[in-house]
Order: C-alpha cells, then structure tokens, then sequence
C-alpha cells in the first residue's frame, strides 16, 4: 500500500448522539423488541444508556442472556421497526449543518464512522441531506463485521491511506474515544450527546466540547482556546 500524503486533517464524525439526537427511534425500537420477545419493557429514559454500542452488547445486557439465537432474534425485531419507521425518529443537532458546511469550506476532509450498520447510517446522512458534506459514510455490516469500532477505525485507516496522527475522532461515548486512541488519531469527546462527563472524562481525550461550536473553536484556534479536555 501506498503511504498517505495526505495533509489535510481528517475529521471522523460518530452519528448517534454527536451529529444526530436519535433518542426517540432507537429507545422505541429497543421497546418494540423486548416486547415481541414477551420480556420486561422499561421506559424510554431507561434505555437511553443503551445508545451508542452496538445492538450484540445491547441486548446481552437486556435479556440476561448470552444466547445468540436469542439476541439474534430482538435484533431481527428491533430492526424491522427501525429499517422502516425508527431510523427517521431522529433530529439533528443544532448547529451541526453549520458546522459541517465551514469544516468542508475550510478544506477538512470528513467521514461518518458509527456502531450503527452502514446500511441505516447512509439512509439518515441522506434523510438530513449532509451526504455532500463526507467523503465516505463506515459502520459495521449486518452481520457485526466491525461492530468493534477499534477495527472499523484501524479498517478505514488502511483502506484510505489515511495518517492516524492528521486525523481526529469524534463521539460522545467512551468507545468512539478509545477507538481514536487505539489507532493513533487525536480525539474530541462530545458532552451534549449520550455519554456521561464522569464516562468522557475518563478516557482523557485530547479535548472535551460541549457544543458544535466549541468543535469549530477546538478544531480551528490556537491552544488556548481550544476546549480543555477535562
């Protein structure tokens, strides 16, 4: 393989919760599927800690149970909710639109890296009209290649030649961090989406946003003012 020589930073955006609040649609879909399988459903504000990992951690933890037909079987519910109704129960963020379009005028390179299936993530990009604004849309196959979001990082790394240390990953949970830190990028922890500060803070990304302004200042300004991660 070709070395990169790109020069422009690389931007890799998470989808749920840090371009787009999709808590209305996944939490019914979670609901609809505990309910197919007979099992407790909890309310919606019970299952927002649930968005983010990937549907084969989710419903583990749910039911109980480490039986794969069984997780197989409230993913295939789950999904025939959301393939048709759950996917548009989704807004996005204010101030996303504006930032995207000023990253891309600034000559940043973009990309969608989610835990949602690449299938359903090209469908929402497409639903808010921001397929123009990323140069490619990446999530894990139906199947659960790359659910790891570790591998699906390092995955697109390799395919597009892209240098890990000109590139920053952007998300709102401890995974999308860790996946940056895994591959060598720097990392944005975002607050206004799903995961916690006391999750964020954790992980010790490189910076800490609370909003799609502060990612515009942190990604544009001198050291000091960019957000502090902490």
């Amino acid at each position: 393989m070709t070395q990169s020589t790109e020069r422009r930073t690389t931007l890799f955006f998470d989808l749920d919760g840090t371009l787009t609040d999709p808590r209305e649609g996944i939490t019914r879909c979670l609901q609809y599927a505990l309910e197919h399988l007979g099992r407790p459903v909890p309310p919606q504000a019970d299952l927002v800690q649930y968005i983010g990992p990937p549907l084969r951690w989710t419903f583990p933890r749910l039911l109980g149970t480490d039986d794969t037909t069984l997780v197989e079987a409230a993913i295939e519910h789950y999904r025939q909710r959301y393939a048709t109704v759950g996917l548009f129960e989704n807004e996005l963020y204010a101030g996303i639109r504006q930032l995207l379009k000023s990253l891309c005028e600034e000559d940043f390179r973009l990309f969608v890296v989610t835990s949602k299936p690449a299938v359903y993530a090209e469908r929402i990009v497409d639903h808010f009209a921001l397929a123009e604004h990323f140069k490619a849309v990446f999530g894990p196959d139906l199947d659960g290649r790359f659910d790891d979001k570790r591998e699906l990082v390092a995955h697109i790394l390799r395919e597009r030649a892209i240098a890990p240390e000109r590139s920053v990953m952007i998300g709102d949970r401890a995974s999308d961090i860790a996946a940056g830190q895994a591959n060598g990028t720097r990392t944005i922890a975002v607050t206004y989406g799903f995961g916690s500060i006391e999750e964020l803070a954790a992980t010790k990304p490189d910076w800490m946003c609370h909003s799609p302004s502060e990612i515009r200042r942190t990604l544009d300004g001198p050291p000091s003012t960019r957000c502090p991660a902490g």
